[in-house]
């Protein structure tokens, strides 16, 4: 019976001395060398690698590009190996403290090598959480396994095999137009393009044209024709977003595209087919919208052939670790190289936030302390959530006792500086200690 082979990626400008490494205890791996950062972005884009090794990086090495490469890659665990006068370089020893999880300097020995590339994968194992979203090459994924998420999915991969209009339902921020997305990349238009309008930001005197086009001449100023937004999503599908927002005296043009799939053009004489999907999306609710008279009861009803709801964050509070974690992720490159992952206090205060603002408050909350965050883990400071710290009645107690465990396994890291010599000094297990960083939330 045969194990599967470990994957590394190896960053090297002396592919040689990887090859001399890893006719050793090496050997057990299956390594991909690359010698430049274009051809590391392209390998981790097409493969997936947990553990990264650089090898024999000189000093001229140790760039701002190098340090971008990495913040964007901070998800894979970096360990390298230098010629001793390498470290002696101000950029490269910052390199190593920020982004490195360990490092052996020349000459190296391949069995203790062998160790830490093996306690780098085993680390990137524990720490590691599978994403969920629609398919590995979506846009975006849609992450979240609550229920709600699991059902949006589910209509999503159904409405997607149909050229029906769709009307998508949820608040403000909570994803409407990722779900659009979604939709357009599971049909058969997916190679077309995808026009998202916002209905509520174009000015009233100006909707007309940007919809529907102008010929030339159609007024002061239209020198030649040009093509509108809906024109434009030929053979793909537009998006409009806030389609309560669209001017009643309006309405009526939209329901003819929607009847007939013609347009006219403002100052054309004749229509112009356009085969394009319609996704509509409101935060309002758009039957109440028809009972006031300010949406046509016909352009509704032509719309509401296939109603999707997007659920709010509230109502699915079990995805919000793994929301958090996947935003931290898509904008590490914006954050300190110190920053290392949510505290278990930040993760508890997000918890009992009742997110009004959505998916998108959740977003800008996070970029906001991936910038401004001091400390090795964001806090519910960073995250400006301290006033959801107070325990539930009967919680406080276990509270403190997990708060003092993670102050106590933080102070033992910072002091041995290895989860070896930590665990020691706590007196558990390293394994022990592994269960309890990732309990905890906190990344060395």
């Amino acid at each position: 019976m045969t194990t599967q082979m470990k994957r590394v990626l190896c960053i090297s400008v002396n592919g040689s001395n990887v090859a001399r490494m890893s006719c050793g205890v090496l050997a057990d791996w299956d390594m991909c060398i690359v010698s430049d950062l274009e051809g590391a972005g392209r390998a981790l884009r097409d493969q997936r690698f947990v553990v990264g090794l650089l090898v024999d990086i000189a000093d001229a090495h140790c760039t701002t590009e190098m340090d971008r490469f990495l913040r964007q890659h901070a998800s894979v665990q970096w360990v390298g190996v230098f010629a001793p006068r390498t470290l002696e370089s101000r950029a490269c020893r910052e390199l190593v403290i920020d982004h490195l999880c360990d490092f052996h300097t020349n000459p190296v020995d391949p069995l203790r090598l062998a160790h830490t590339l093996g306690h780098a994968y085993g680390w990137a194992m524990l720490r590691e959480r599978p994403r969920v979203g629609l398919r590995p090459d979506a846009v975006e994924p849609i992450t979240g396994e609550c229920a709600a998420i699991k059902r949006l999915r589910s209509h999503i991969r159904k409405v997607a095999l149909v050229n029906a209009p769709v009307l998508i339902g949820g608040e403000s921020g909570s994803g409407k137009e990722l779900t659009a997305l979604a939709i357009h990349a599971h049909s058969t238009r997916a190679k077309g393009p995808f026009v998202p309008i916002n209905c509520g930001a174009i000015p009233a005197s100006l909707v007309q044209s940007e919809l529907f086009g102008y010929e030339r001449g159609a007024f002061t100023g239209a020198s030649k024709g040009k093509a509108g937004l809906i024109e434009s999503a030929q053979g793909g599908t537009v998006f409009l977003d806030e389609i309560g927002d669209l001017p009643k005296d309006l309405q009526s043009n939209l329901l003819r595209f929607l009847q007939e799939g013609t347009i006219h053009r403002v100052g054309a004489t004749r229509s112009t087919a356009v085969d394009a999907r319609v996704i509509a999306a409101s935060h309002v609710n758009l039957q109440q919208a028809v009972a006031q008279g300010l949406f046509r009861e016909d352009l509704f009803y032509r719309l509401n052939v296939l109603p999707i709801d997007v659920p709010p964050l509230r109502e699915r509070k079990a995805d919000l670790p793994a929301l958090a974690e996947h935003f931290f992720d898509t904008y590490a490159v914006d954050k300190g190289a110190h920053i290392k992952g949510f505290s278990s206090a930040a993760m508890q205060a997000m918890i009992r936030h009742d997110w009004p603002g959505n998916v998108r408050e959740l977003i800008n909350r996070i970029r906001r302390a991936l910038v401004l965050a001091e400390g090795r883990l964001i806090t519910p400071g960073d995250l400006d959530l301290t006033d959801h710290l107070a325990s539930a009645p009967g919680e406080a107690l276990k509270d403190s006792l997990v708060r003092a465990e993670r102050i106590a396994i933080c102070a033992s890291l910072d002091r041995a500086g290895t989860v070896t010599h930590a665990a020691h000094e706590l007196g558990v297990s390293r394994m022990t200690l592994y269960r309890l960083l990732a309990k905890h939330h906190i990344t060395f």
